[in-house]
């Protein structure tokens, strides 16, 4: 018998395995993979997501793997400065933002909940199949070893589908949804080690993704002490309507992608003191996914059961907020889940009611992409380039980039 079962064994299910435990209750994490490495790239955590960390006591650990930039700071497809904010502490916050390894974050939280869980806390290989009629109050909840094809019960006062923009628990709760919907931008990842850019600390964003656009930041702090960094980047580019099915392809993480496929479309490119071309050149394993989210949901869970993180609400990674709204998830379950014991049922529903209009505000904010119809409005008036960007853009306008990035990243109205 297991109090709570979480299914899925990414930043958002761990967390949450932290956050219950630390709240005295019972918890344990399955996941199909059969083993968790380090995979993906770059993640921004924003300050809301940071003193979640830092509360369940990993403060350290990230101040010693993660950058804290100070800036994100927008330039056109040439390199011409058009807005620029400060970040993190630089903002105001208690809390730094941080950049750091998706990889490196998920195995130190994982190495926490294993050091403070005991190592039989998380199982892999084994993944979520059905839920079976109750028992004595309780969920049969069966799962799958995956290796050996053998399906078996166990038994939970809980479950969360922390599982993933293809979860398995939220199709057993709203069927025949059907696929991601793809909105025509396809991206390009990768982390290449590299010479400071920008001062070291900044979050660089140049162009547009109506037609290309580039995010580009340093993840490490280690890399940063010793005067190098590494650099995570994402290329966006959009395809016409009438290419979406040939070109929206799998939505897997780890799907590798081609240099030639992306190179094309930032031939010249330059922002500052950043070759472009060079650093997707310099790229050892580039990764190729389509810009996909769901239709928000009008309920997450029922009776014992609920959504967490990108099971619940998937959204375009437009304000770097995915990762940080599962964590901020995770600290509302556990919080409400121990308000409301010993009903689990209440402290899931209260979870809900607190988090599920607020995160699918954050993914229809996303969906609008207010930012970039800003950045696209400079490409049209400046295709060239400019000299002053208040010659292109009204006082208006560029205050309306503040707006934007915060409702996209859920930091303001």
């Amino acid at each position: 018998m297991t109090d709570v079962l979480v299914a899925g064994a990414g930043i958002g299910g761990l967390t949450a395995a932290l956050g219950l435990h630390a709240a005295g209750i019972e918890v344990r994490v399955v996941d199909a993979v059969d083993e968790l490495r380090p995979a993906g790239v770059g993640i921004n955590l924003l300050p809301y997501a940071v003193r979640e960390l830092t509360d369940l006591g990993l403060g350290a650990e990230l101040a010693a793997t993660a950058v804290a930039p100070d800036a994100m700071t927008h330039f056109d497809r040439h390199g011409n400065r058009i807005w620029s904010e400060p970040r993190g502490l630089a903002d105001g916050h208690h809390w730094p933002q941080y950049s750091l390894h998706r990889g490196a974050l998920q195995l130190l939280l994982l190495d926490a909940v294993r050091d403070r869980l005991g190592d039989h806390a998380v199982r892999t290989g084994t993944a979520f199949v059905r839920l079976a009629e109750r028992e004595g109050g309780a969920l049969r909840v069966i799962l799958r070893d995956v290796a050996r094809g053998r399906e078996y019960a166990v038994r939970a006062r809980a479950l969360v589908g922390a599982d993933g923009l293809h979860s398995a628990v939220r199709a057993m709760l709203h069927p025949g949804e059907g696929p991601p919907q793809w909105n025509g931008v396809r991206m390009w990842r990768g982390v290449a080690e590299w010479h400071p850019v920008l001062g070291g600390r900044t979050v660089a964003i140049a162009g547009s993704n109506a037609a290309a656009k580039l995010v580009v930041y340093p993840i490490s702090r280690p890399a940063q002490e010793r005067g190098r960094a590494v650099l995570n980047w994402v290329a966006e580019v959009r395809f016409p309507r009438a290419h979406h099915h040939a070109m929206a392809g799998p939505a897997d993480w780890n799907r590798s992608g081609r240099l030639s496929d992306v190179l094309p479309h930032y031939a010249g490119w330059r922002v500052a003191d950043l070759d472009v071309p060079a650093l997707f050149a310099a790229t050892r394993h580039i990764l190729e996914y389509p810009m996909v989210d769901r239709d928000p949901l009008a309920w997450w869970g029922r009776g014992p059961v609920t959504l967490l993180g990108d099971a619940a609400h998937p959204m375009y990674p437009v304000g770097s907020s995915g990762g940080s709204q599962a964590i901020l998830d995770a600290g509302v379950l556990a919080r409400c889940l121990a308000y409301a014991s010993p009903d689990r049922e209440a402290g899931l529903r209260a979870y809900e009611e607190v988090r599920r209009e607020a995160a699918n505000a954050v993914v229809l904010a996303n969906r609008d992409m207010p930012a970039d119809r800003v950045l696209q409005a400079v490409a049209e008036r400046a295709p060239d380039g400019f000299e002053r960007v208040e010659d292109v853009l009204t006082p208006q306008e560029l205050g309306a980039l503040d707006a934007a990035y915060r409702r996209t990243t859920g930091l303001g109205p």
